[in-house]
């Protein structure tokens, strides 16, 4: 991965061996490493048997996970907020797995849109929940920096599973707890 860093900046018009860039396919390299670690990860793993039995059929809400996340179509960062819901069905899953996974899909080359389908899925298949709802809120830099440069733009997607589709009541609680605590 440095040479391939090293023949960017080579291709850039840059000297890769001046004083400021002879590190940074090095530098550059492992932060590419770090960004995609989600690829060395694994949904077992993460949640290593967090996953408990409980009564509580009630919603369960995580808010605000900030996410950052690389656009496969430019490799350019997008970042926000992710909110995760599920109605538990028996078992519940410990409050720090759902932050990791989020990392672990957000740590890959990703668009947004499938980014909350495969939280949504996974926290579905780990509690086999009544239903999950995940909605992600992002802004990202390819649509920033380049292309229709707006700076104010970003990008709201949700998935509802189970009950959160089947039941517009269900969805709306969750779609007001969320934005309650957002303001």
């Amino acid at each position: 991965m440095e040479d391939s860093f090293r023949a960017i900046i080579e291709a850039l018009g840059e000297n890769p061996d001046r004083e400021g860039l002879l590190r940074t396919p090095y530098r550059a390299a492992r932060a590419m490493e770090f960004l995609t670690q989600g690829y060395e990860q694994d949904l077992d793993e993460i949640v290593n048997g967090a996953v408990f039995e409980s009564s509580n059929d009630e919603m369960v809400i995580v808010r605000d996970i900030e996410l950052y996340s690389l656009c496969e179509h430019h490799l350019l960062p997008f970042f926000g907020k992710a909110h995760v819901a599920y109605l538990p069905s028996g078992k519940v899953i410990g409050l720090s797995k759902i932050p990791r996974i989020v990392d672990m899909y957000a740590r890959r080359l990703q668009i947004q849109e499938n980014l909350t389908q495969q939280i949504g899925q996974s926290i579905e298949r780990v509690t086999h929940a009544m239903g999950v709802a995940v909605v992600i809120e992002a802004q990202h830099l390819c649509a920033m920096m380049r292309g229709v440069q707006k700076q104010n733009s970003s990008m709201i997607t949700s998935v509802m599973l189970g009950r959160f589709r089947e039941d517009p009541r269900t969805r709306q609680e969750f779609l007001e707890l969320i934005r309650s605590g957002s303001r």
